[in-house]
C-alpha cells in the first residue's frame, strides 16, 4: 500500500541555509495494517506525511502510494486516500449532512450516490442526531468524528490521520478510536497515523515507526521494540548491593546496571526469569534480598534508549 526507497525532503532557510527534514526513508506498509509514526518535534515524520499525501514534493527518492506514484501521478493518489488533518476540515456555517453530501459531489459520486454515502457515514460515526446542526455548534469529539467521516467519503483503501485525537477527553478519545476500529474492521482500510498518546500506539498499532533527526530510526511492532531495545526494568533491594551487582553481571542480557544505596537497578530481556535466576545466585552467596520489584518497558522507554530524550516530554509541550 505505500512504498518508499530512499525518500527525501530539503528546505532552503534563511541565506541558503539547507534543512534535511526527511533523510532517506525506505519503508513498506502493507495493505489492511495499522501503523503508527512516532517522533518529536522537528523529527521529520510530518514532512513524511505530507510527502506520501502529496501535499508537498519530495527532493529526491521515490514513493508510490496507494499504487501510484506520488510524484507523477499525484492526482491518482489523492483519489485512493483520505486524509484527515490536524486541523478541523469542515466549514463552520455548514451543516454536517450537507458537509458530507457536498464533499461527496466533489469526489463525483452523483446526487443519489453522495446522499447515501453521507447518511452511511453519518451512521457509521454516531452523528445521526447532529445531521441537521452547523458545524460550529458541534463539541471537539464530534468535529473529530466529522473530520474522519469527511476522509472517508469516497471509500478509500488508506486513510492517514495527523493526531487525530489530540486535544480530546479521555472519553472522546476513545470513542473516536472505536469508531475509526470498527470501520477499519468493516473494509479493511490501511491506516497510518502520528500521535503523541504512547496509549495510542501501544494498545492500537500493529507496528510502530520511530522517526528522528529525518531517518527512521526503529520499525517493529510495540511489543518487539520493547523487549528488544528497552526490555523490563528490576529493582532489587539487598544490604549488600555490591555482591549482588557482581550476581547480576552475570545474568544473560543483563544491562544499565545501577546501585543506589541498598538498591539495584538493571535491565533484563524477561524480568520474571532474570529475578529467579538472581534470587537463586544470591541465595546460594548468602546474599540477604529484602525486595524484587519488576517493571515492563513502555514506548517511551523505547523512545529514550533510541534518542536520549522522552516523548512524553515532547507531548507535553504539544498541549500547552
Amino acid at each position: 500500500m505505500i512504498h518508499t526507497r530512499a525518500l527525501t525532503k530539503d528546505f532552503t532557510v534563511g541565506r541558503g541555509e539547507a534543512v534535511h527534514a526527511v533523510r532517506g526513508v525506505s519503508i513498506d506498509i502493507e495493505p489492511g495494517e495499522l501503523v503508527a509514526v512516532l517522533g518529536p518535534n522537528g523529527a521529520g515524520k510530518t514532512t513524511l506525511m505530507r510527502m506520501l499525501t502529496t501535499l508537498i514534493s519530495p527532493t529526491s527518492g521515490e514513493a508510490t502510494v496507494a499504487g501510484h506514484d506520488i510524484a507523477t501521478h499525484p492526482a491518482r493518489v489523492r483519489r485512493r486516500i483520505g486524509y484527515v488533518g490536524q486541523g478541523n476540515g469542515a466549514g463552520h456555517t455548514q451543516r454536517v449532512h450537507d458537509e458530507l453530501y457536498t464533499q461527496g459531489e466533489i469526489y463525483g459520486l452523483d446526487r443519489r450516490a453522495a446522499r447515501t454515502r453521507a447518511d452511511e457515514l453519518i451512521e457509521a460515526l454516531d452523528l445521526g442526531a447532529l445531521r441537521e446542526r452547523k458545524v460550529s455548534d458541534l463539541s471537539g469529539g464530534q468535529r473529530r468524528r466529522l473530520d474522519v467521516a469527511l476522509g472517508l467519503v469516497h471509500a478509500p483503501p488508506l486513510l492517514f490521520l495527523d493526531e487525530p485525537s489530540t486535544g480530546l477527553d479521555p472519553q472522546n478519545r476513545a470513542n473516536l478510536w472505536e469508531h475509526i476500529l470498527r470501520l477499519r474492521e468493516r473494509h479493511g482500510m490501511t491506516v497510518v497515523l502520528t500521535t503523541h498518546y504512547l496509549d495510542e500506539a501501544d494498545t492500537m498499532a500493529e507496528r510502530v515507526v520511530i522517526v528522528d533527526h529525518g531517518r527512521v530510526i526503529a520499525d517493529d511492532t510495540a511489543e518487539a521494540l520493547k523487549t528488544k531495545l528497552a526490555g523490563d526494568r528490576l529493582t532489587v533491594g539487598s544490604p549488600d548491593v555490591r555482591t549482588l551487582s557482581r550476581l547480576a553481571e552475570a545474568l544473560p542480557g543483563a544491562r544499565d546496571l545501577a546501585s543506589s544505596g541498598e538498591r539495584l537497578e538493571l535491565r533484563v530481556s524477561d524480568a520474571p526469569t532474570a529475578a529467579a535466576e538472581l534470587l537463586f545466585a544470591a541465595r546460594d552467596a548468602g546474599v540477604p534480598v529484602t525486595a524484587v520489584q519488576s517493571h515492563r518497558p513502555t514506548l517511551d522507554d523505547v523512545f529514550l534508549t533510541l534518542t536520549g530524550r522522552s516523548l512524553r516530554e515532547e507531548s507535553s509541550e504539544v498541549s500547552k
